[in-house]
């Protein structure tokens, strides 16, 4: 058993790309999250920041100038370059003027917020060249950072994970930002660069684990890098990194939280410490370079069809040019896992069908950032059209999406899988917190010339209602049939099972339109200019009903849900469906 409680059978066989066949995995949870008192520990120590006492310490020696400016190796986004140089500021779905960037707390969103203090809009405009342009725009916004930041530390401004993120930013863009004549300002640049790096030594160990751990330390090493005399805080930041790492990642490279997008953002972060390492012309640590070989296939094993992420976690349709901007950056060349056992995914690919299932427990409250329960929900595409879908989106709550639609985004109603008695497979907390639930997780996988299959079952719903959901679900060998069965069945908990309604969720993709079949047992599922495909169920009724979808920038659009609906006595229930493609 490993600390987050994780537990495995043995190997019966092993297939192609090292899938285990026959093989039983359980999953237990192990953590909660962080206690009250943890918390009150954490409040505090920000509320020291502002103390004289801090300050003193943050006080030092600074740089005449940086060692070496490291490339930045992610190209950034030459229409949101563009709309800069017009007098915009563009990022989910969020557009404000350059003149009104408020480096403060009132942001349009948390997430442009974030992207702000962060200094991610650099790369757009350095991806212009054209620095006579460019420059301007950079050195003014950065003085309206220092204005406010520079010497009075706030949460918005020095929070360790966006300093750790904006260090790394600054070096890799400091021909915009120091191109400057003015000493005063470039005084003032590399000396809250100094006093950034000073609290980061303090910091960096007390963020949450995950990705904000993981950018904190990595600032930390990049300021080492960067600074004369930082040999030392490089050799500290090295071995913090390694912990974060450790805490932040699974053994086969998915991040701990289980969403797409948190691993999404550490690649990029240890991409880009990685080219520092190579501005110096250092060798990387080997640990950096084992963590980006094992994180880009766990990323690659939710893309879909169209190149982008899956909507998972609360995450969103992150889209293909940046998933492939961000491999490349990489350097890192592999295949998406098949069969993530930590990780928790599940892969299916036939002819141009890619099916991906959650077959893990929603992620340790500890780690958790807009945890959902999701288990034995699915996410299909058919080549660059996306069928079925999960709403996704929840962590844009308080951005483009109102907190209180977060949280039902986060429910196992918003997801593609089924629910029992109107309630969630594991409880969601308006806090952000996840409670009771999935505990346990079985899962088979069967590889056969004829069909892919993958059997899983969960606990979620044992201890309250008393049944046990098995899905079932296969992808015909040229990938143009899904056969599912869905079943409930008794399980082996005191709670003695009732009847309990049940419904099984088909959230469709925002390019499909779907219409009820006459006999009332299906639906056709139309794509503008693309396939027909047919559904069909036993042991439930069919209706259409309105759905939603958050796209990659945090946009909402309205979309339609297949429901097969019913009632599940006692005994238990088997529901099946499948769907077939026509055209």
């Amino acid at each position: 058993m490993s600390e987050d409680g994780d537990q495995r059978g043995e190997v019966s066989a092993e297939g192609e790309d090292g899938i285990e066949l026959g093989k039983r995995l359980v999953r237990a949870r192990g953590q909660g999250g962080l206690s009250l008192g943890e918390r009150m520990v954490n409040q505090f120590y920000r509320m020291t920041w502002r103390t004289p006492l801090h300050t003193l310490r943050l006080k030092g020696r600074y740089p005449l100038k940086l060692l070496v400016a490291p490339v930045d190796p992610i190209a950034g986004n030459a229409e949101r370059g563009e709309a800069m140089l017009e007098g915009q500021v563009t990022a989910w779905s969020h557009a404000i003027p350059v003149a009104e960037c408020d480096f403060g707390a009132q942001s349009p969103s948390l997430a442009f917020r974030d992207h702000l203090q962060s200094f991610a809009w650099l790369r757009d405009l350095a991806v212009l060249g054209d620095r006579l342009r460019t420059a301007p725009i950079a050195e003014s916004l950065t003085r309206q950072w220092l204005a406010l930041h520079g010497e009075k530390v706030t949460e918005a401004g020095w929070r360790p994970d966006i300093l750790g993120r904006r260090m790394l930013n600054w070096a890799a863009h400091a021909p915009l930002i120091l191109s400057s004549s003015d000493l005063v300002y470039r005084s003032s640049v590399l000396n809250a660069m100094a006093r950034g790096a000073r609290h980061l030594d303090r910091a960096a160990d007390r963020v949450p684990m995950g990705v904000a751990r993981v950018n904190a330390w990595a600032g930390v090493i990049a300021a080492g890098l960067l600074m004369p005399g930082g040999e030392p805080r490089r050799i500290v930041g090295e071995s913090g990194l390694e912990r974060a790492i450790g805490t932040g990642f699974l053994a086969d490279g998915g991040s701990a939280c289980r969403a797409p997008l948190n691993l999404f953002d550490m690649i990029v972060t240890l991409t880009m410490l990685g080219s520092v390492y190579d501005s110096r012309k250092m060798a990387r640590p080997a640990f950096l370079t084992d963590c980006l070989e094992g994180a880009v296939p766990a990323l690659l094993s939710v893309v879909m069809g169209d190149g982008g992420l899956g909507s998972w976690q609360g995450g969103s349709a992150i889209g293909a040019a940046d998933v492939d901007a961000v491999v490349a950056a990489s350097g890192v060349r592999a295949r998406p896992l098949r069969q993530a056992r930590d990780w928790g995914y599940q892969r299916l690919v036939s002819g141009n069908t890619t099916l991906v299932l959650d077959a893990a427990p929603p992620p340790l409250s500890r780690v958790a950032i807009a945890g959902c329960a999701s288990t034995l929900a699915f996410e299909l595409s058919d080549g660059r059209d996306r069928l079925i879908v999960n709403c996704g989106g929840s962590r844009f709550a308080g951005r483009s999406i109102p907190p209180s639609l977060a949280v039902g985004l986060r429910t196992t109603a918003a997801h593609s899988t089924l629910t029992l008695g109107d309630s969630n497979s594991t409880a969601v907390h308006s806090d952000g917190q996840l409670g009771k639930g999935v505990e346990e997780i079985e899962v088979d996988r069967e590889e056969t010339s004829l069909l892919s299959r993958i059997v899983a079952s969960h606990d979620g719903y044992e201890k309250r209602l008393g049944l046990i959901h098995r899905r079932s679900i296969g992808l015909s060998s040229d990938g143009r049939e899904i056969r599912c069965d869905d079943v409930l069945m008794p399980g082996n908990s005191r709670r003695k099972p009732t009847q309990s309604s049940f419904q099984i969720r088909l959230h469709l993709g925002p390019a499909v339109e779907a219409s009820s079949t006459a006999d009332g047992l299906g639906a056709l599922l139309r794509i503008d200019e693309g396939p027909l495909w047919q559904f069909k169920a036993t042991g439930g009724a069919v209706t259409i009903d309105e759905s939603l979808w958050v796209d990659g920038e945090g946009r909402l659009y309205n979309t339609q849900q297949i429901v097969v609906s019913g009632e599940a006595p006692p005994g238990g229930a088997s529901i099946s469906w499948v769907l077939r493609r026509a055209g």
